[in-house]
């Protein structure tokens, strides 16, 4: 593996069977995700972004192909190397998934319950500083319902953090967000990307999110089952030649092309 990818996937096929029939998704793609950087999943409805994100962090098999996380297949690896694998990075999902009993703290410590051996109070203080990291600290004995869609959205990336991940996948982050509040958490997604050098897999549509965290992006097309565009969102925007890419990345319908 190349010193600079901490993520490589390699000719992989991704869809599903139903009644003898199998559709495929996603043929054939390959991408690297350099270490540190925040790259982007971006599509069109139906293109499989969210469910590229669902292979790359295990929860389902590809038809074929090859993920690799820092070094480590994880279409091939057995039960107990999986989860090694999986220790490597958090996951925020795109609505959060906090657990509605608990509180934000709670949530936060769960991860910590569960994968460490500290004690009550070493748990305690790390889920604390996870949810400083986030904004958060003042709010740890709410409930999720107490707190506004951002605030649920940060307390989810806290928990994502808890057990120190190189590697954070967020579905969708900025979605529901008013653009103040989504512009907040971009600069959050930032800050933690380059004092924490943690490396960010986001998927998402917004445009404004996009240009302003991603360092690199790549298109999925439903059409063409693959990578129809690679690059800086302002390469995309600026040069490419692909229609579909250039409508998406200059906001002009398809109603408004000559």
């Amino acid at each position: 593996m190349s010193a600079q990818s901490i993520i490589e996937v390699d000719n992989l096929t991704i869809g599903y069977s139903a009644d003898g029939e199998s559709t495929v998704l996603l043929q054939n793609v390959s991408f690297r995700v350099l270490r540190g950087e925040v790259f982007v999943i971006l599509g069109g409805s139906g293109s499989g972004k969210s469910t590229l994100l669902k292979h790359m962090i295990g929860l389902h098999q590809p038809l074929r192909g090859r993920i690799a996380i820092d070094g480590d297949d994880i279409v091939t690896a057995d039960a107990a190397a999986r989860r090694a694998i999986m220790r490597k990075f958090g996951v925020m999902y795109q609505m959060g998934a906090l657990f509605g009993s608990m509180s934000t703290l709670e949530n936060v410590r769960l991860p910590l319950e569960e994968f460490t051996e500290f004690d009550d109070d070493a748990i305690d203080l790390v889920a604390r500083t996870k949810l400083y990291l986030v904004g958060l600290e003042a709010a740890a004995h709410r409930l999720p319902a107490e707190l506004s869609g951002g605030m649920q959205k940060r307390a989810a990336i806290a928990r994502a953090m808890a057990l120190d991940p190189v590697i954070l996948f967020l579905d969708e982050p900025s979605a529901g967000l008013d653009p103040i509040t989504s512009a907040g958490l971009d600069r959050l997604i930032l800050r933690l990307a380059r004092t924490l050098e943690i490396t960010f897999v986001v998927v998402s549509h917004e445009l404004a999110s996009i240009f302003a965290i991603a360092d690199r992006v790549i298109m999925l097309d439903a059409q063409t089952r693959g990578i129809i565009a690679t690059g800086t969102p302002e390469q995309l925007r600026d040069h490419s030649d692909n229609p579909w890419v250039h409508r998406f990345f200059n906001r002009v319908s398809e109603e408004a092309t000559p």
